[in-house]
């Protein structure tokens, strides 16, 4: 028979009381720990991590509207909220919605109506004269597009020669919104109007944008870049595009139309007419968008609003425009390393990219 020792007996229960104890502590330990990194982020928390990533990315200004009001404001690296800055090809996506217009004021009988009518020195030429407007501002014309960051006048860009066949390749660069800027000219000139006072009649003025500049030499508005404005400015052309072309409570430019401009095509699904969209696409140099002579989106940028949509340009100026989460988000900074993914992956998950 084994006799047991009250000391020895006394000495193991403490040991398995002191295992349990330690076990239970580390259990509640390793609970808390989960339940902090699964706690999630305020959205102003979210905010600010993604202001930070802007910051740290030589960021100027980050600014988000929910509904109709402004729910947060950062402003970094010496700029306020009075600092204008360059959209760069930000700027295109203005001439999309110049083109609703003039389709609404009876200008122009739709997107698929051929440049030829209007620029008729294309009607002899058997590629060009199957050009459509929708061609045109989708970057799928055929046209070399010509460098980007050198804008030719009007005459010049009209006389830009084919390098595709319409509508197969997917080609950036400004000539063809210089193209659109001569087509414009044309229709506007029987209401004495010019590009721009049309674009202020119709869009700029109506939403009370205050431009800071907008280049236009030879008083030829410049289309593929050239705009200026504050946060706050261009915050008010997002929303607009996001509440489908209402303004106060007034259809400024029918819902139909403008639904039109995140429409991808066929030769490249990440670009509607001057929008970028939230779709896998090519850059003209052929890699995935995201590169700098793009100026575009990487592919997948966040898929849990497949139906964003932005304006964009150098520098990763971005307007990003998000119907189903009823948001508009405006970023704005110099040149440095920028990725879409993480800059929304922190602003609306509240999370680094899983790149």
């Amino acid at each position: 028979m084994v006799s047991w020792s009250p000391a020895i007996f006394v000495r193991g229960e403490n040991m398995r009381t002191i295992i349990v104890i330690t076990f239970v502590s580390l259990l509640l330990s390793s609970c808390t720990a989960k339940a902090q990194t699964t706690t999630p982020l305020t959205e102003q928390e979210r905010f600010k991590l993604a202001a930070d990533y802007s910051r740290d990315h030589r960021g100027l200004s980050v600014l988000v509207m929910k509904g109709d009001k402004i729910v947060f404001e950062d402003y970094a690296n010496n700029a306020t909220v009075d600092t204008p800055w360059m959209l760069f090809s930000g700027t295109k996506s203005f001439s999309g919605v110049m083109l609703c217009a003039a389709i609404e004021d009876k200008m122009i009988s739709g997107f698929d109506e051929k440049v030829s009518a209007t620029v008729t020195e294309w009607k002899a030429d058997k590629q060009k004269s199957q050009i459509t407007i929708r061609q045109l501002l989708s970057l799928t014309s055929g046209i070399s597009a010509g460098q980007i960051g050198v804008v030719p006048s009007y005459s010049e860009a009209i006389s830009s020669p084919m390098k595709f066949e319409p509508g197969t390749h997917f080609e950036y660069g400004p000539v063809p919104y210089q193209t659109f800027g001569e087509l414009m000219t044309r229709k506007l000139k029987s209401r004495n109007e010019t590009v721009m006072s049309y674009m202020k009649r119709r869009i700029i003025e109506p939403l009370g944008i205050r431009v800071s500049d907008w280049r236009a030499p030879n008083g030829q508005t410049f289309l593929p870049q050239g705009a200026s404005l504050t946060a706050r400015e261009w915050v008010k052309f997002g929303l607009f595009m996001k509440n489908g072309g209402k303004w106060n409570g007034k259809q400024l430019i029918r819902k139909d139309l403008l639904d039109e401009l995140v429409k991808g095509s066929k030769a490249n699904p990440a670009y509607g007419v001057t929008f970028w969209l939230n779709h896998p696409g090519k850059n003209p140099l052929g890699r995935d968008i995201g590169s700098e002579e793009a100026e575009g989106l990487k592919v997948g940028l966040y898929d849990g609003a497949g139906d964003l949509f932005m304006a964009a340009g150098a520098g990763n100026q971005r307007l990003y425009i998000i119907r189903s989460l009823d948001m508009v988000i405006v970023r704005q900074g110099r040149a440095g390393q920028w990725d879409d993914k993480d800059f929304l992956g922190r602003l609306l998950l509240g999370r680094f990219s899983s790149n």
